[in-house]
């Protein structure tokens, strides 16, 4: 009973989430859920498909530039900024475009916990060596980060 109780308080010690090393390791799926709106149980006349299979989100943050090329259904391609520390910052007064350095993310309306973070997403607001910028490519899906300018 002693090494049964001990064996138990040993368990029961380890904090094991279990749900979250399952998200951490299994296959994001984009497809219908086995639940409709009202509740109603949907019954499948198929499987699961590859195509129906999403990926992990990768934040890009404030670093040396680095970049990854994944293909994409169709043989097409989509560049994902990882880390970046330049932007293209276009000037809405002269409309001339200049490559700037990135300093920190001032505001990010996506979530309050990204400017910490320092992470960049279409919208987050920039501090460049230009100035204040707005994010309005999407650094996830297209490769680079092009931003106009707020203020000087």
């Amino acid at each position: 009973m002693g090494e049964l109780s001990g064996q138990f308080i040993l368990l029961s010690t380890y904090s094991l989430n279990t749900s979250s090393i399952f998200r951490i390791f299994m296959a994001l799926w984009q497809g219908l859920s086995k639940r409709s709106n009202t509740g109603r149980r949907r019954r499948y006349a198929r499987f699961k498909r590859k195509f129906e299979m999403g990926r992990e989100e990768h934040l890009t943050t404030i670093g040396s530039p680095k970049i990854k090329i994944l293909r994409t259904r169709g043989n097409n391609r989509k560049t994902i900024v990882k880390t970046s520390n330049i932007a293209y910052v276009l000037d809405p007064k002269t409309n001339k475009t200049t490559k700037t350095e990135i300093v920190t993310v001032k505001e990010n309306a996506a979530n309050i916990h990204y400017v910490r973070r320092n992470i960049m997403n279409k919208g987050a607001i920039i501090e460049t060596k230009a100035g204040k910028a707005k994010i309005t490519s999407r650094p996830g899906q297209c490769g680079t980060i092009n931003a106009i300018l707020i203020s000087k």
